[in-house]
């Protein structure tokens, strides 16, 4: 009876872990950091600590329970040994262990997912759940479904800010391949379904969602839709029986006319008038450079660093050390290469990519070698595994895409392996050591990893919320919460670290904060990030935080100093050399300045707002001529719509230049009364009070609703210009 007890609690722990972790998706918490992302993570990291517990006691107890070899697990449990090698060696140790809340991976996610990988397989194989766990899965995606459905008429809000829908994920190329896995996995059980009404359920899940997959307009997923369905049609045609094969070869004519057909359409007034159909037509050579150039910039740091690559969450350095100037007019910071085979390359070096690979091609083989499987089945699983495939082939992983191809490797394998000798030999626990011992030691283990692990993470996603969110209690009570985080701190310190310096600079810059709490902010920011730096001084990112940092301070030279030290980091990164540039003209430096924005122009010559910067530099050491002549050979006129130009002429005293800026800002339709107030400001500054007067009529004439300011400044301008 106590045998019974013991195996019955571990075997429902161990399937309710199992069943719950489908339900990952739905988990938005709000109250945390990166809400779509730390949620769902945390969730899905406590059922596996869960299940992998409740598992290790059955596999005590139950010889039936105990993992078996196969190809497929080799190859997964060798990707993850080496990463903790590869990781063990980054630059970041910490972070590639552990991630950050913005991307909660590291080798935390990995080890979970082999956690997850050997509970799967054995339990659902065992207990003959697998495909009521995909039935659950796909329960769960009707419900994404729905939520995406209502995003695209407009009852509910996409939470990107554009037209793509991102439902629950919060990310519409994560999105995007949840679809796919799904599409997929309904076809695969839709096949064997017996019931008529499930059967049909199963093939409109799969139809709705193959076509919301174009509704993300995420163009990697969609050309890895079209190219498993191609490769779907292919091997039914190559394969199966006589009608089969002829239904499928229809198919893969039909796909190929159609795909043939939307191109010769993609510039028509029907594609081009629908936004998600103008992004997919958009593909072409040109328009992936940005990702050719990222890739390029991958292999560089491949080539420094081959066998060990530069860890988890390392990819900032090799964006740093190895940046193309090409890149300036793109975000500033990539922390992924935008395909999962160079990221698992640039991460874990060679080693870690044929790893990787080797899980593909594993799968693949084993598939087919599926004593349980049908053709059709084999079919639509290695359509899915390929269409996967293509997708990283331009986005990098995620959460749910790493647990569908996992659970995919896991089910392959629970079909495929065979007993390992040595585990079937060790003798099963006997049934009072099983309760007495096995099931509360694994309890408290579990329990442990679950504290340990994620009770300390969740804590500081919550309370960084509540740091940079504003208090009822000023400013002191937010600091408060950032020394307390500091004092305890979590995997994601630089995270908590960076978003105090953009608090700080904030603070500093409220007229309602006092100067106490100016001081205090600028000065746990500046300590914490000058932490950050010293334990990782290769990180040109946050040598430019501590920057800020000082920045705010009034520490003009400290902060010069780690910018300078940013430069040697990222030597070909304009942005850098802005900032330089910009700090030594305020310092009063202006040949410096002048030399940076000039070196930044030089870098990226092709961006016109760069040569405003090289132009502003030549106006702060008086070569007006200099000036235009860049101004002419970037924009084809010296009356340029720029601030930093702004800046220049304000400083130099040029207010004809200044004026004339103003003038054409006016010009734009629609100009808003605060140009026209800004236009105003340059006459007076410039001393044309007539003109500044007639000016504010003139905006109070196109917005009355601005007559009381117009006049409050007329007045204030007519008064000192009788106190002069």
């Amino acid at each position: 009876m106590q045998e019974g007890t013991a195996k019955q609690i571990s075997r429902w722990v161990a399937l309710g872990a199992l069943f719950l972790i489908p339900l990952a998706p739905l988990i938005v918490a709000n109250s945390y950091f990166f809400p779509f992302i730390t949620g769902k993570a945390f969730y899905f990291r406590i059922l596996v600590e869960i299940a992998v517990a409740a598992w290790a006691v059955l596999a005590l107890l139950d010889r039936e329970y105990r993992p078996r070899f196969s190809l497929v697990g080799a190859a997964a449990t060798g990707f993850v040994l080496w990463m903790f090698v590869a990781d063990a060696f980054a630059l970041n140790a910490a972070k590639a262990f552990w991630s950050n809340f913005e991307r909660m991976e590291g080798w935390v996610l990995l080890i979970h997912l082999l956690g997850f990988f050997f509970a799967a397989s054995t339990v659902l194989r065992v207990e003959k759940k697998w495909r009521a766990w995909f039935l659950t899965s796909l329960a769960v995606s009707l419900a994404v479904s729905g939520y995406a459905l209502l995003q695209l008429s407009g009852a509910l809000a996409i939470h990107q800010g554009s037209t793509r829908i991102d439902a629950t994920l919060g990310n519409s190329a994560y999105l995007a391949i949840y679809f796919l896995f799904n599409t997929f996995i309904a076809l695969w059980l839709a096949l064997t379904e017996k019931r008529a009404w499930l059967k049909w359920v199963l093939i409109a899940t799969a139809v709705l969602e193959a076509v919301l997959i174009f509704f993300t307009e995420t163009r990697g997923t969609v050309l890895g839709l079209v190219g498993a369905l191609l490769l779907a049609a292919l091997l039914t045609a190559l394969t199966a029986g006589k009608h089969a094969r002829r239904a499928a070869a229809g198919a893969l004519v039909l796909i190929v006319v159609l795909s043939g057909s939307f191109y010769l359409a993609r510039d028509s007034a029907f594609v081009q008038g629908n936004h998600a159909l103008q992004r997919i037509a958009s593909i072409s050579l040109a328009d992936g450079q940005t990702r050719f150039t990222i890739w390029h910039m991958a292999f560089e740091g491949v080539l420094e660093r081959p066998i060990v690559g530069w860890g988890q969450e390392g990819f900032n350095y090799v964006f740093n050390k190895f940046y193309d100037p090409s890149l300036y007019a793109q975000e500033p910071w990539f922390d992924r290469a935008h395909n999962a085979f160079i990221d698992w390359l640039t991460a874990g070096g060679v080693p870690a990519f044929l790893l990787y690979l080797s899980l593909f091609g594993s799968a693949f083989v084993l598939l087919w070698r599926s004593p349980e499987l049908s053709r059709a089945e084999r079919t639509l699983l290695t359509a899915a595994l390929a269409g996967y495939a293509i997708h990283n082939l331009f986005v990098f992983d995620n959460l749910y895409s790493y647990v569908y191809f996992f659970a995919i490797l896991a089910l392959i394998d629970s079909q495929v392996g065979r007993p390992i000798a040595r585990l079937e030999r060790a003798p099963e626990m006997t049934a009072s050591a099983g309760a007495t011992y096995a099931l509360p030691i694994a309890a408290v283990v579990a329990l442990a990893f679950v504290w340990y692990v994620n009770i300390t993470g969740m804590r500081a996603a919550g309370e960084l919320i509540t740091a940079i969110s504003p208090s009822s209690s000023g400013p002191a009570a937010n600091i408060a919460t950032f020394e307390d985080l500091l004092q305890h701190p979590a995997f994601a310190t630089q995270e908590i670290r960076e978003q105090l310096v953009a608090f700080a600079v904030s603070v500093t810059q409220s007229s309602s904060a006092t100067s106490a709490e100016k001081q205090q902010a600028i000065a746990l920011a500046t300590s914490e990030m000058q932490k950050q730096v010293d334990a990782y001084p290769l990180d040109a990112r946050e040598r430019l935080q501590l920057s800020y940092a000082y920045r705010a301070a009034g520490d003009g030279a400290n902060a010069l100093k780690q910018i300078k030290a940013a430069e040697d980091l990222s030597p070909k990164k304009e942005e850098i050399w802005i900032e330089a540039g910009a700090l030594e003209w305020d310092l009063g430096d202006q040949k410096s300045a002048q030399e940076d924005f000039n070196t930044a122009y030089a870098l990226g010559p092709e961006f016109q707002d760069l040569a405003a910067y090289a132009a502003a530099g030549d106006i702060a050491v008086g070569d007006q001529a200099t000036a235009d002549k860049v101004l002419l050979g970037a924009y084809g006129t010296t009356t340029v719509d720029s601030d930093i130009l702004s800046v220049a002429y304000y400083r130099t005293k040029n207010w004809p230049r200044l004026i004339g800026i103003w003038e054409l800002r006016t010009a734009v339709p629609g100009a808003s009364v605060e140009t026209w107030f800004g236009l105003a400001a340059a006459y007076y500054t410039a001393g044309d009070t007539a003109d500044a007067i007639a000016t504010i009529n003139k905006a109070v004439a196109l917005y009355p609703d601005a007559a009381s300011a117009g006049a409050a400044a007329i007045k204030q301008i007519q008064a000192k210009t009788v106190g002069q």
